[in-house]
């Protein structure tokens, strides 16, 4: 006969209204029983899983005052998004399973070469939100300083592409201007729309916001007009215009991009062969030609 251990009381979710930027986190009282019975300790990775087996896996946070209760737990903002819960909606708390694709970075940060699956693995799991920030940082680190193959650059490319949305338009010709930013002051971006749109071509034209540099396209057109659009107010736009000036985030063409844009900016890396997989990553989910500048 199997053994089937006895799941724990849940926990009562508090939205603590926390801005951690993209990294879910959680917090706990360091008196709390499921604190002591399973092991945690300030900065685990934990599980998260709500009544309707919705899951996400978090970083952890030690509270030693009265914040919040022993049998409750803490959400930031990002972790009480994505996972989408009520208030006080009962939570189960675990150790994850570990996280297999991290061999594959560790392989990395010692030099070896990475294949298409292996990528893919890494891409599915980052955008899964199984990476904390330092996972991701170790990631973007191995892959600096042109440590990055031709053929490894191609497959990451296909590996954020196939983890993202994509656009059919069912035109012929869809035309698309590419830019690598990261140049302040320099904004041909929202000209070159502007022209090749009101001379009749179709240019439904993604940004991504800043990196390195001051502000990027999406962050200095924001200044104009709204740049979140959804996938369906894209579609609106373009029809209506022709064109449109969009931030790519918004529209998670590339969503593991984004998520490595943010830990690329707070390290201060951008480099070359994850740059032509951000820029390719999101104009290959466009179908349809594309040319580049």
């Amino acid at each position: 006969m199997n053994f089937i251990p006895e799941r724990m009381a849940p926990l009562r979710a508090r939205r603590m209204g926390i801005d951690t930027h993209h990294e879910p986190t959680l917090y706990l009282r360091a008196e709390s029983p499921v604190c002591r019975s399973e092991g945690f300790e300030s900065l685990s990775r934990i599980l998260a899983t709500s009544h309707d087996d919705k899951s996400i896996v978090a970083s952890l946070n030690i509270i030693t005052s009265d914040l919040i209760a022993d049998d409750e737990v803490g959400f930031s903002e990002a972790a009480w998004l994505r996972l989408g819960i009520e208030p006080d909606a009962p939570v189960w708390l675990s150790h994850p399973r570990p996280v297999q694709s991290l061999s594959h970075v560790r392989a990395k940060v010692y030099g070896h070469t990475l294949n298409q699956d292996q990528f893919r693995e890494i891409i599915d799991d980052i955008v899964a939100g199984y990476y904390a920030e330092v996972h991701l940082a170790a990631f973007i680190t191995a892959c600096g300083d042109e440590k990055l193959s031709d053929q490894e650059i191609t497959s990451l490319t296909q590996a954020m592409v196939e983890s993202g949305s994509q656009i059919d338009w069912q035109l012929p010709v869809v035309l698309d201007k590419h830019c690598v930013g990261g140049l302040p002051g320099n904004r041909t971006t929202p000209i070159v729309i502007s022209i090749l749109t009101a001379c009749g071509i179709t240019i439904p034209k993604t940004s991504s916001r800043a990196i390195t540099s001051p502000a990027g396209t999406a962050d200095t057109m924001e200044t104009l007009t709204e740049v979140s659009l959804s996938l369906e107010e894209m579609r609106e736009v373009v029809s209506q215009v022709g064109g449109c000036l969009a931030w790519g985030g918004s529209v998670k063409l590339s969503p593991a991009d984004d998520l490595i844009i943010q830990v690329e900016r707070a390290l201060d890396i951008d480099s070359e062969g994850q740059l032509i997989a951000s820029v390719l990553s999101k104009k290959n989910c466009r179908r349809g030609h594309s040319c580049s500048d």
